[in-house]
């Protein structure tokens, strides 16, 4: 058995019935199929709070650091990585987006779900920032849908600076799917990006109920 189906199998119900996050939607997930997953951001605890209520694997990229340490501790980090579905990028690679939409793509040819966050980073003060356009690139890629998520409370949940995550009330919401279809033939590629990463992030501000910061959030996250 994967590192996965042991980890998920152990993780997933231990951690719904310590936290009991409230779920809705859930079945506009499609249970097989590729599709992305498209989210707000408020803490790293979110590439944990997905998969845990979504019953299909979802895979998530995190950094390489995560998946090359030594030793007995760099072992357990590799496999608890894995096992939630997480999948390595250097992020000081000048190359590490074209290297994340590659990996992207590959999971989603093999029918995968992978999670995305369009605001490209965590926002720090709560507010729902513009969204970049690789999700749609990448919908529009591989021909799939893509399923916009709202989170509350994550933020709660694992504070930046915090080792531990808390017991505090998460909600997760899908919405539902967004299929970009033959809508954009003939879109120059651009626009159509732009237009369908938009549509996906109004859908995401509808179910996290965000302010709106109108603008890109390039500050960078701590490790």
């Amino acid at each position: 058995m994967e590192v996965y189906s042991v980890v998920h199998t152990v993780v997933a119900p231990t951690a719904k019935a310590i936290w009991r996050p409230t779920v809705h939607g859930l079945d506009n997930v499609p249970p097989t199929g590729p599709v992305l997953l498209a989210s707000n951001h408020l803490s790293f605890a979110d590439s944990l709070v997905i998969p845990i209520v979504v019953p299909r694997k979802v895979s998530f990229l995190a950094k390489s650091d995560y998946f090359t340490g030594t030793g007995v501790r760099g072992t357990l980090s590799r496999l608890w990585f894995e096992g939630i579905g997480m999948l390595p990028v250097d992020r000081d690679d000048t190359k590490a987006a074209l290297a994340s939409l590659g990996t992207a793509l590959e999971v989603l040819a093999a029918g995968g779900a992978f999670g995305v966050y369009p605001e490209g980073t965590r926002s720090r003060d709560g507010r729902l920032y513009r969204g970049r356009t690789g999700v749609a690139h990448l919908a529009l890629t591989a021909g799939c849908p893509v399923v916009p998520v709202g989170l509350t409370g994550t933020e709660r949940l694992q504070p930046v600076g915090a080792r531990l995550p808390r017991v505090v009330p998460v909600t997760v919401t899908f919405g539902e799917p967004i299929v970009p279809g033959d809508r954009f033939d003939g879109v120059p590629p651009g626009r159509a990006r732009r237009e369908l990463t938009d549509e996906v992030m109004a859908a995401i501000q509808r179910l996290s109920g965000q302010e709106e910061a109108g603008v890109y959030n390039d500050r960078a996250p701590d490790a």
